[in-house]
């Protein structure tokens, strides 16, 4: 059944980023406007390609300051204050935000400027709730601003989206939002007819990984992974993409040229099409200490691809371990390398977990009908239902596929 269109809706969407707007949230964007809502999108460091892809879509790009990693006040205030004024002038009846700066400021203004619903979609808690060895008092006093911050901007809003209930049952435990306003609306998802299955890689066996270069991405894991299983068996592959990050948790340019150079692995860069990429791939791995549920998976997923990933808060939801892959304790060097050592000794596991992860990528991360559930959430259609999550189906479900293992 087609949706109901509601012409009477204005959905104001910030983001963080104006270069991920069209790839992470261009199907949202549609379904929006399908329904008969205005969209505008606000976001800082437009382009002019990428405010004509915006406006392609039929929202309308609009720009905002932000400091996105950085924690100065003075930027910050500003940052609030031109949210307030933006919203004030083109006065949303939603206003939709995710990432952890435009969740708290777009909160603050939206409520200020007197928008009627207000929605914060909590993608991830970052790096200042990831458990990492790194940070020290700098860390705990940041994340202690951030969870007073987000306390306080959270009670402005009708509803409080998470990825995974992981990360909803830890901030209504920091009491940060209260239970009765959080929902459980699934991974973004990525539309299956534009991710498409290919053919499985056997020789050389390669294992990608892509993220932005953090060390609570498990990059550094990666790569020690990467250097005993290379002495073991010199014909394995690394392939690893993403750019340099400004985060607190980001490695330096230097230590990630070392691997290049040493031969360990081979990396890319940030590339904007991962897909010849995951051509090239036999498996894919995220050692991430903690996501929401991360793209790069369902992509991975919908691709075919095994995957290899911590049983982690968001990671685990991408996989059943042994039917699509496997899953390992957080920064646990050890266990990445026998996970490794399983496909490329057994190399048949490859072509049935792959097959494994499409499935559930169909069943899961649809991003179709994951839309449906946010449209919902936001009013524009009617009442969604709860996805459950893929360790629940791995109980329940016969249809669900057995790896050989």
């Amino acid at each position: 059944m087609e949706p109901t269109q509601s012409s009477e809706h204005h959905v104001a969407i910030i983001s963080p980023y104006a270069r991920t707007v069209v790839s992470f949230r261009g199907s949202l964007i549609r379904e929006l406007i399908g329904c008969g809502c205005r969209v505008s999108v606000l976001a800082p460091d437009f382009t002019p390609q990428i405010r004509a892809e915006v406006a392609q879509l039929g929202a309308a790009p609009v720009d905002y300051p932000l400091d996105r990693t950085g924690l100065h006040p003075f930027r910050d205030l500003f940052t609030l204050w031109s949210l307030w004024k933006i919203l004030r002038d083109i006065h949303p009846t939603i206003v939709l935000a995710y990432n952890i700066k435009p969740n708290i400021y777009g909160a603050l203004a939206g409520w200020a400027a007197r928008c009627p619903s207000r929605i914060a979609w909590i993608t991830g808690l970052g790096h200042y709730f990831a458990e990492t060895r790194v940070g020290g008092l700098r860390k705990t006093v940041l994340q202690g601003l951030i969870q007073t911050l987000y306390r306080f901007a959270l009670k402005t809003c009708n509803t409080v989206c998470f990825q995974n209930s992981d990360d909803k049952a830890e901030m209504v435990q920091r009491r940060l939002v209260s239970s009765s306003k959080a929902v459980v609306v699934g991974a973004s998802g990525v539309d299956l007819c534009e991710w498409l299955p290919a053919p499985p890689i056997l020789e050389p066996i390669t294992f990608t990984l892509a993220a932005r270069l953090l060390r609570e991405k498990g990059v550094v894991e990666f790569a020690q992974a990467a250097q005993r299983i290379k002495h073991r068996y010199p014909h394995t592959r690394f392939l690893l993409l993403g750019g340099m990050d400004t985060n607190p948790g980001a490695l330096r340019e230097h230590e990630v040229r070392q691997w290049a150079e040493a031969g360990i692995l081979e990396w890319h860069g940030h590339v904007p099409d991962v897909r010849p990429y995951f051509a090239q791939t036999s498996v894919y791995v995220l050692p991430s200490y903690r996501e929401g549920v991360p793209r790069s998976t369902q992509e991975a997923m919908a691709m075919a691809r095994p995957v290899i990933t911590t049983d982690a808060p968001g990671c685990r939801e991408t996989v059943i371990d042994g039917v699509n892959g496997f899953l390992m304790p957080p920064r646990d060097v050890d266990a990445l390398i026998a996970a490794m050592e399983r496909f490329i000794l057994q190399p048949d596991l490859i072509i049935q977990m792959g097959q494994a992860s499409r499935k559930l990528a169909e069943e899961r991360f649809d991003v179709h009908k994951i839309n449906r559930r946010i449209l919902a959430v936001l009013g524009v259609v009617g009442n969604g239902t709860e996805f459950p999550k893929i360790a629940d189906d791995a109980k329940t479900s016969s249809s669900t596929p057995q790896a050989g293992v």
